[in-house]
């Protein structure tokens, strides 16, 4: 064993010992230490990206799946400054990523002096995007630097943590370091929260006869003590992100149909709201003009969650899931739950499915179809779309708690880097990642990296020539002035061709369903174009916020 070893070496040993198995990025003349390191130790999988946005929209669907920590190489500067849109969608999405970025060689950082990919404040840049950022100052200190940030992007709540790396310190010899040989990340154990407190909670819920559970995506690793709630009679209801905590066709499951007119109307029916680890986000809620229950008591283990966007007559700072099994340990035989509630709950979800199906019109067999066309284990990975932001979201069951990945920050365009991430961690599962023609087309040429590393997903495009939520926008709150949403796409065809892509258009409703179970089938990405100005125009769906609707109000009057 080597008695020195360069800084660049270091980190791809820190990587391997502390489990990491696939990173994502693009090589450059600052980051090639590091990256020739890897390569030499053949023990992780570099996956080389066409742009650093992609690697990074990569890394999170990877980390998403696997449950554990996403690697993201990028360069200096200019190539740190693509990669800032995937930091804030894994910010958004609180999934544990580690960035490491080169940097100008140290005599040169801040002095101006035209260095190769010298930015004016990357740290700045990095801090603004990353739940932390950390720059390492002497070769000796580096290993320290990459536990700390790894250990704080897996500490809840989670999130990308930047570390800038500058090259003359990545090409330094230093004694090996002795901590590599037993290296264990310094990740604080969860708070178990405390009993006294537990004992009131527990009281809360017993004196309820109608309660609700809502889990967020804080709640994922938590199944087994969500479950035993709901087995105690306690239905449950999600955030979008933390879908699939219990499978979504259990009969107590509402799944993310909070925001739905025949879910709002059972709200006030209901005495206790339980939020377990979730952020009740305006994108969900109407901008918090949702009518929830108006008793509620939450569970995080982030303390500044408290009242952050709805209030609570109670809040507990523990891990969701051990506070909730015990919970249940101290709720056992004490419930009295009102016998009607299933049915309501029951009766809500089935008119609220329903509903929406009608809504879609021709393309109300979307859903089924698809579901009915993917093993149930399959991901399903989404951007944003007509499809997603109606029946993606809502109708289309999730059966598992990292099942289901799309842009939490709502930007356009991640869809098909996430579902390259999420094939390439999926372990023989199928992954299908649904795209609008204006998304897919935003990293387009991320196609060839799927290509490359026969990533086994099924683009599913959705293609009507246009930027169609904003042109619902522009209907709804514009006088249907719809400016700049046409777009000239190119023939998906002939790109699948290009990438070797097996390849098929549906012009039919009725005809995607089958074309998607076919593509299934075929090892590595296809492609499934579904011509939607063929099958007829999509029902427009979308309803000014809350507030917009009461500045028309008031113009009226």
């Amino acid at each position: 064993m080597a008695d020195k070893m360069m800084v660049g070496d270091v980190v791809a040993e820190f990587l391997q010992q502390i489990g990491v198995t696939t990173a994502f990025g693009v090589i450059s003349i600052h980051n090639i230490p590091m990256l020739d390191a890897i390569g030499r130790r053949n023990a992780i999988r570099f996956v080389p990206t066409r742009g650093e946005a992609g690697a990074g929209h990569m890394a999170d669907g990877f980390a998403r799946v696997k449950g554990g920590l996403g690697v993201l190489f990028t360069s200096t500067g200019p190539g740190a400054a693509n990669a800032t849109g995937a930091l804030l969608e894994a910010h958004f999405a609180s999934t544990p990523l580690l960035h490491i970025t080169g940097q100008t060689a140290t005599p040169n950082l801040g002095r101006n002096q035209g260095a190769v990919h010298d930015p004016k404040d990357q740290f700045a840049m990095l801090q603004s995007v990353s739940k932390a950022a950390y720059r390492v100052k002497s070769a000796e200190s580096a290993l320290g630097v990459l536990t700390r940030a790894a250990a704080e992007a897996l500490t809840p709540p989670m999130g990308p943590v930047s570390v800038e790396l500058p090259i003359d310190i990545q090409r330094t010899m230093i004694p090996r370091p002795a901590g590599l040989e037993s290296l264990n990340l310094p990740v604080p154990p969860p708070p178990p929260g405390d009993p006294a407190m537990l004992d009131q909670l527990a009281d809360i819920i017993a004196g309820a006869k109608r309660p609700l559970l809502w889990t967020g995506n804080g709640a994922k690793r938590a199944g087994e003590a969500v479950a035993r709630f709901v087995e105690m009679g306690i239905p449950l209801i999600t955030s979008m992100n933390g879908r699939g905590i219990v499978p979504e066709d259990h009969p107590m499951s509402l799944g993310s149909l909070g925001n739905t007119p025949e879910v709002r109307e059972l709200f006030p029916t209901l005495d206790l709201l339980i939020v377990g680890a979730s952020k009740l986000r305006a994108h969900e809620t109407a901008d918090l003009s949702l009518p929830l229950p108006e008793r509620r008591v939450q569970i995080d283990v982030d303390p500044a969650a408290e009242g952050r966007t709805y209030t609570s007559d109670f809040f507990l700072c523990a891990d969701v899931g051990l506070a909730l099994d015990a919970l249940a340990d101290r709720l056992e035989g004490r419930l009295d739950i009102d016998r009607k509630l299933a049915d309501d709950v029951a009766k809500a979800k089935h008119q609220a499915t329903e509903s929406l199906r009608e809504f879609l019109g021709e393309y109300s067999c979307f859903p089924g179809d698809l579901r009915e066309a993917m093993p149930r284990d399959a991901l399903w990975v989404r951007d944003i779309t007509l499809n997603n932001m109606t029946w993606g979201h809502r109708i289309f069951p999730v059966y598992g708690p990292r099942d289901s990945i799309y842009p939490v920050g709502a930007a356009i365009g991640p869809g098909m880097q996430l579902g390259i991430g999420a094939a390439l961690a999926a372990d023989g599962r199928k992954v299908v990642a649904m795209c609008g023609d204006g998304g897919f087309q935003l990293d387009l040429v991320e196609v060839w990296t799927a290509a490359q590393e026969k990533a086994d997903v099924v683009f599913l495009v959705m293609n009507d020539n246009a930027y169609g939520v904003i042109g619902h926008i522009q209907d709804t709150m514009y006088e249907g002035r719809r400016f700049y949403d046409k777009l000239q796409v190119p023939e998906l065809e002939k790109i699948a061709e290009l990438t070797g892509m097996p390849y098929v258009r549906v012009e039919k409703a009725q005809d995607m369903g089958p074309a998607v179970a076919e593509m299934l089938k075929v090892g590595g990405p296809s492609l499934v174009e579904v011509d939607m100005n063929a099958i007829g125009e999509f029902p427009r769906y979308f309803k000014p916020p809350p507030y917009v609707e009461k500045e028309n109000e008031e113009a009226a009057d």
